[in-house]
């Protein structure tokens, strides 16, 4: 169980954090790693599970405030599927570096009060055999690249 539960959370961290080789990019992932860690005390059995990838997630978010970079493949992949990717029109990948699988999915597409193009996305990812899912929304930035918003 303790190996699934820290691949969870370096899954986690690889999709919204990437490798921590800058000061941007340790943020993010000592901020999942963190989530994941205190999500992990957290019930027992699957429940635990989930809450320590639903951590991971939320101390990636939170650590972006620092900096955020995508593992390189999965930033490619997920930036494709929001600027091109139609509502409920699904993306799949592998990762081999993160051993997971990822899928990702437009939710909703909508103009946000600032004129930034947002949308809201699903995404499913599976370590070890666990799957998992996060939500979240991501705005166009001015230079074309979109952002995650929270």
């Amino acid at each position: 169980m303790y190996k699934k539960i820290v691949g969870l959370v370096l899954a986690g961290a690889m999709i919204l954090g990437g490798c921590a080789m800058t000061k941007e990019e340790a943020g993010t992932a000592t901020g999942a790693v963190a989530g994941g860690v205190l999500g992990s005390t957290i019930g027992d059995g699957s429940g635990q599970i989930a809450a320590t990838f639903v951590g991971a997630v939320l101390g990636a978010l939170v650590g972006q405030e620092i900096g955020r970079s995508l593992d390189h493949v999965d930033e490619l992949h997920a930036q494709h599927v929001l600027e091109y990717n139609r509502v409920d029109e699904t993306t799949r990948w592998v990762n081999p570096d993160a051993g997971s699988q990822v899928a990702m999915t437009p939710t909703q597409a909508y103009q946000g009060s600032s004129g930034a193009y947002c949308r809201e996305f699903q995404t499913d990812v599976t370590v070890g055999g666990n799957r998992e899912q996060a939500y979240g929304t991501a705005c166009r930035q001015a230079d074309g690249s979109w952002r995650i918003i929270h």
